[in-house]
C-alpha cells in the first residue's frame, strides 16, 4: 500500500501547522468530479492480511537499512527518503507489541486459523496511538469498509469533518487502478486526538 498524498495542496509553517489550499493535489481532479467513493479514515497502524498472514506497515527512514523480510510497498521517496514497507510476523509467536495484533485478529475474526479477505487492514485499540477511536478492545478494521456521505468540494469537506468526529476521509477510485487520497481534521486546523496539527 502506497503512502497517500493528500486531495488539496497542503502548505506547512514551523511547528508542523498545516494551511489547505483551494488547489487540487496533481492527478486527483477525479475526486471533485464525483468519481469513486468516500470512505472513512481509521486512526491506527496500518497492517497487511494475505492467507491469514500479518503484516505490519514499517517506513525504512532515509539511511537505514530495512529488517530482514521487509517487502516494499512502494519506491523511496525522493524528498525524504522514506520507503515504505511491509514486515510480516507470526501470529502464533507474537514478540512485544505484536500481540495487540493478535488480538485484533481474534477478537476480528474469531480464531487465529480462520483466513480473512486478503487486503489492508487499520489496527485500533487501547494501546495503538492513544485509542483515538475509544475501543475498548483491538480489532482490524479494513480499509474502505465504512463508506461516507461526504462532499466532493473544499468548503463542504471542511464542514462534513467539522460536523462529524473522524479522523478524516480517503478517497478510493475504484477504477481498478488503485488510486486513493485522504483529507484529514487536523489539515483544517480541528482538534483530533489531543492535536490540531500535523503528527
Amino acid at each position: 500500500m502506497k503512502k497517500m498524498k493528500s486531495l488539496f495542496v497542503r502548505e506547512f509553517s514551523e511547528g508542523h501547522s498545516v494551511k489547505v489550499t483551494p488547489e487540487v493535489s496533481a492527478g486527483y481532479d477525479w475526486v471533485i468530479n464525483g468519481e469513486g467513493v468516500a470512505t472513512r479514515k481509521w486512526d491506527g497502524t496500518c497492517s497487511l492480511i494475505e492467507k491469514g498472514e500479518i503484516s505490519r506497515r514499517y517506513d525504512c527512514k532515509k539511511g537505514k537499512t530495512p529488517p530482514v523480510g521487509f517487502v516494499p510497498a512502494d519506491n523511496p521517496d525522493p524528498i525524504t527518503g522514506h520507503w515504505p514497507g511491509w514486515v510480516k510476523m507470526d501470529k502464533f509467536n507474537p514478540k512485544g507489541d505484536e500481540k495487540f495484533f493478535v488480538e485484533a485478529y481474534k477478537n476480528t475474526f474469531g480464531d487465529l486459523n480462520v483466513i480473512p479477505e486478503n487486503g489492508t487492514y487499520e489496527l485500533c485499540g487501547p494501546k495503538i496511538n492513544g485509542n483515538p477511536e475509544k475501543l475498548d478492545k483491538h480489532i482490524f478494521i479494513k480499509h474502505g469498509a465504512e463508506i461516507l456521505d461526504a462532499p466532493r468540494d473544499l468548503e463542504g469537506i471542511r464542514q462534513y469533518l467539522a460536523d462529524n468526529n473522524i479522523e478524516g476521509i480517503v478517497f478510493h477510485r475504484n477504477d481498478g487502478s488503485g488510486d486513493m487520497c485522504k483529507i484529514k481534521r487536523v489539515d483544517f486546523g480541528f482538534e483530533w486526538n489531543g492535536k490540531t496539527t500535523k503528527r
